[in-house]
């Protein structure tokens, strides 16, 4: 179907194709995958998007996803070249917007859903970040939330030396 023909494909797999590293952002996993990347868009995304505006907000997105994606091939190509998985989810790419927003937002409160405790952006960042490497079972791209958190620290930090702070 159409999610197996936009997922991203590890290269040594005849179904991998280059556009794959964008398209994939567009698939989800399932109603929970698809709720918790929604949610975090939601509630943290408009904050940078109205403080960076539409298009850079578009590029920085698609920055991260992009990154996310590439970082999880290029670590399941080195340490683990017998995998040969299939990616889907716009995971990375929402790690890396939790990223920007614990660093350009660190001390703004955000309230939790569950359970409903106020915490600071920058610890948020810290407990999701933790929490995906700690969730159990398969099917979790763990390497592509790090790569969406990586490649997104590194655009923040190109930003802020050519402009001074993170815009």
């Amino acid at each position: 179907g159409i999610t197996e023909f936009i997922s991203l494909y590890n290269p040594r797999n005849p179904e991998f194709r280059p556009l794959q590293l964008f398209t994939y952002m567009f698939a989800h996993g399932g109603f929970f995958h698809i709720f918790f990347n929604m949610m975090i868009l939601a509630t943290t995304g408009p904050i940078l998007e109205n403080f960076w505006g539409q298009k850079k907000f578009l590029f920085f997105y698609i920055f991260t996803g992009v990154g996310a994606g590439v970082f999880h091939l290029v670590v399941e190509t080195f340490f683990f070249p017998g995998m040969n998985s299939m990616m889907l989810g716009a995971s990375g790419a929402i790690y890396g917007i939790l990223m920007a927003f614990g660093m350009m937002f660190p001390n703004l409160e955000m309230m939790l859903l569950f359970p409903p405790i106020p915490i600071k952006a920058k610890y948020l960042v810290w407990v999701l970040g933790v929490m995906t490497f700690l969730m159990s079972g398969g099917g979790v791209a763990h390497f592509a939330h790090l790569g969406g958190i990586v490649f997104a620290f590194i655009l923040l930090r190109i930003w802020r030396s050519q402009g001074g702070g993170y815009f």
